[in-house]
């Protein structure tokens, strides 16, 4: 079978489940694995057919996407910030809302040997965009579970950035033992009463311990990451939290309770208010600011 009459059997078949957009997306994505073609190579070669081999391979990503099991885990990787990451459901599927929290920490970067470290790292993503585009940076990443640091410790690998990773339970941890002059986490926040909002795909298939957190204590990584920064971060350093869209207010409100000078909450691509900066100055007034 031609390859493009595969796809429109393809996209057909997945569009009344994920409408055409997203069917299409999965079809290229799936395309650039198998065959290292993008949208135009396939334009300029209609002829091409799919052998014997390759059907059952694109039947099967059919069959997993009508389950409704994410593509990047159906095919084992993810692109984040230029980069690929391998991820199964031991970690969270890196977001493109991340990628904006990691170029906003590129830009507020001094020059020059620095030290970074990543809370809840997952995959890893977050840690080696940072370590591969500030080459001085030393750069540390946290995680409390095993299956997610040796998926992270292999992504280093694979995208040549020098990260070191520690197993540590963060809600269980007194001191950070060293200073940091930038401390990043996108710890889970999502709360139980929210789960109707999260896709089905998400729900059943992305680990809960990286997402979830109770109704009546949703802000309980922040409180305990702030504590931690206020005793490990560096002369005028700096914390930078994803937050919940719906929790903005109450996260920095909490931040300044806990003696921040500076606080700065910025929207994402989608314009929820996403993520937070925070320093401790010694300045009489707390200022705050907004920034779409």
């Amino acid at each position: 079978m031609k390859i493009r009459a595969y796809k429109e059997n393809f996209i057909g078949a997945l569009t009344p489940q994920y409408g055409r957009e997203e069917a299409e997306s999965f079809f290229y994505l799936v395309l650039e694995d198998f065959r290292g073609m993008k949208r135009s190579d396939l334009a300029l070669q209609p002829d091409l057919t799919l052998s014997e081999e390759e059907t059952p391979q694109w039947d099967f990503v059919l069959a997993q996407l009508h389950k409704e099991i994410p593509i990047q885990y159906i095919l084992g990787k993810a692109h984040f910030f230029g980069l690929v990451f391998q991820v199964n459901d031991h970690v969270l599927i890196p977001r493109p809302e991340t990628e904006e929290l990691v170029q906003w920490i590129l830009n507020i970067s001094p020059a020059g040997p620095i030290r970074i470290l990543d809370i809840g790292t997952g995959s890893g993503c977050i840690a080696i965009a940072l370590a591969t585009h500030l080459p001085d940076a030393e750069v540390f990443a946290i995680d409390v579970s095993t299956s997610a640091l040796r998926m992270a410790s292999g992504n280093a690998q694979r995208n040549d950035a020098r990260v070191t990773f520690i197993e540590k339970d963060i809600l269980a941890t007194g001191n950070l033992d060293q200073l940091f002059d930038i401390i990043v986490s996108n710890p889970p926040y999502v709360r139980e009463l929210e789960k109707a909002e999260i896709k089905p795909n998400v729900l059943a298939n992305e680990p809960h311990l990286a997402l979830f957190v109770p109704d009546d204590d949703a802000l309980v990584f922040y409180r305990k990451i702030a504590d931690l920064a206020l005793g490990n971060l560096s002369e005028n350093g700096s914390l930078f939290f994803e937050i919940n869209q719906y929790l903005a207010k109450e996260t920095m409100d909490m931040l300044e309770q806990k003696g921040f000078g500076y606080l700065e909450l910025r929207q994402d691509i989608y314009g929820n208010d996403r993520m937070v900066l925070a320093r401790k100055l010694q300045w009489s007034n707390v200022e705050r600011r907004t920034t779409d």
